[in-house]
């Protein structure tokens, strides 16, 4: 994005899976949060609208497995959308910076169009999130100030971004405080313990399953595991249930073939060898 452009210049396009996508679920998560619309298991607690100047802004405070956020939409005068999502602990850094920004809007005086910023920053943050960075931009252009918020995955990924007009700072500030009051500034998520890892052995190999979490969620690590190899898939925890119907559904149709190669005698297929290894 060029310096010339303002807030009301946001980037399009933008999917609504952006998070999702890049942080996982981020497993966050959907994340990272959202996947296209409400996910199932997905609740919005609460939301604010604010209207500043020609925009309008919505303040969604959802929870899912992951825990709870807060996703911010940024509506334009066309109706373009623009949109980031902050963890309550990232909403709550985000809300001390924009105190810290707006006081120091307040001090700058009118704007002088002869002593603007080659690059049009005037003062610049950054916040980090587990595999989530935020870059807060305070920009003077032709248009006026404005606070730009840029949020991008460190693995890669579209950025996405929204532009507060400054004199406006101070009002998304108290909404965001009339949230974290109510919900806290505790993200939230899985916090029992997980299941310990198993082993089992096939012929001459060595399947290990090992039950993780990062920031993207809980997660299921398979390896396969020879001589002079190994390999490993990972499954998010959202998608166990479905592994495993497919699983039974492979189970059952070959002990229904074993028993019609048989003659209904109820014998005993590679399958059935396979599953009745002895597991730890």
């Amino acid at each position: 994005m060029s310096d010339r452009e303002s807030g009301d210049e946001q980037l399009q396009g933008q999917s609504m899976n952006e998070y999702d996508r890049n942080s996982g679920i981020d497993g966050a998560g959907s994340s990272e949060f959202e996947s296209g619309g409400q996910q199932q298991g997905e609740q919005e607690l609460a939301t604010k609208m604010l209207q500043i100047q020609s925009k309008r802004f919505y303040l969604d405070v959802k929870q899912n497995r992951r825990g709870r956020f807060i996703k911010v939409a940024e509506i334009g005068a066309d109706g373009r959308r623009s949109q980031i999502f902050l963890a309550l602990s990232t909403a709550a850094e985000f809300r001390d910076h924009l105190s810290t920004f707006s006081d120091f809007y307040s001090s700058l005086g009118p704007p002088n169009p002869e002593n603007v910023p080659e690059d049009g920053k005037l003062k610049s943050e950054m916040m980090i999130k587990d595999n989530r960075r935020y870059y807060l931009d305070l920009k003077e252009n032709s248009r006026g100030r404005f606070l730009r918020v840029s949020q991008t995955i460190t693995r890669g990924g579209p950025r996405s971004q929204i532009a507060i007009p400054a004199q406006g700072m101070i009002e998304f500030r108290d909404a965001l405080t009339d949230l974290l009051e109510e919900f806290g500034t505790d993200d939230g998520g899985f916090k029992g313990e997980l299941p310990e890892g198993r082993h089992m052995r096939v012929e001459n190999k060595n399947f290990y399953f090992d039950i993780g979490q990062n920031n993207r969620g809980i997660y299921m690590r398979i390896s396969e595991v020879k001589t002079n190899f190994r390999t490993a898939i990972t499954i998010p925890e959202k998608s166990w249930v479905r592994f495993r119907d497919i699983f039974t559904d492979y189970v059952d149709k070959m002990r229904e073939a074993g028993d019609k190669s048989s003659g209904g005698g109820g014998g005993t297929t590679g399958a059935d060898a396979t599953g009745s290894s002895s597991s730890k």
